[in-house]
């Protein structure tokens, strides 16, 4: 069983929750993880480039000269690739760049990158971020007493709407629900910080 500090939100620490070790206690394996990045990212690409190639194009539709008698090389149109204005060869096509990847590769690649996380000491554990309003200032200070300084991944449950709010505008965060956790907002994170309701949802979704 791995277990980690649990603080609170004044930045005092409350003893200590152990974590599952199936999930933030799995050797991590940088394979799984490039791989799972990879697919991530590629997926994210739009795709939506395109050029237009010689039937795209306007225009071409009668034989600029005759076949014979004219001492040039015979064209069939003025919007053959070789003319100011014709189509483009082997120019990019709209696609999709997304590829599947098994499901236990991609499991196994969000468990190392938070086993390693805990092995950097960089996930900090909280009782709850409770704010009476949406209040950015006020977040900033809690990550203040919580000595968090660096690019951070706050994970939350969809009960902590003040607190989503209040940490969505600062450069330095990014906010995400137990379900909307992945492994490129994780590894690109130097240290996450989960309350303790959204770790035992991320327990229950990676299970």
């Amino acid at each position: 069983m791995t277990s980690v500090n649990l603080y609170k939100q004044d930045g005092s620490q409350n003893g200590t929750i152990d974590l599952n070790a199936d999930i933030f206690g799995v050797e991590p394996n940088e394979n799984a993880e490039f791989e799972a990045i990879l697919r991530q990212r590629a997926s994210m690409r739009q795709g939506t480039h395109a050029v237009k190639n010689r039937s795209a194009v306007s225009g071409g539709g009668k034989k600029p000269w005759r076949q014979k008698g004219t001492g040039r090389a015979r064209q069939g149109s003025i919007r053959s690739p070789q003319f100011r204005g014709g189509g483009i060869v082997f120019g990019p096509t709209p696609r999709s760049y997304k590829y599947s990847l098994p499901r236990k590769v991609r499991q196994l690649a969000i468990k190392s990158a938070l086993s390693q996380k805990v092995l950097d000491n960089a996930l900090v554990v909280v009782d709850a971020l409770n704010f009476d309003a949406p209040k950015t200032k006020e977040f900033a200070g809690v990550m203040d007493k919580l000595k968090v300084a660096e690019k951070v991944l706050v994970v939350v449950t969809d009960d902590d709407k003040n607190a989503a709010l209040s940490a969505r505008n600062l450069a330095n965060a990014t906010v995400v629900t137990p379900a909307g956790v992945n492994i490129l907002n994780v590894v690109d994170s130097q240290k996450i910080v989960i309350t303790k309701s959204a770790l035992s949802q991320v327990e229950e979704v990676l299970a």
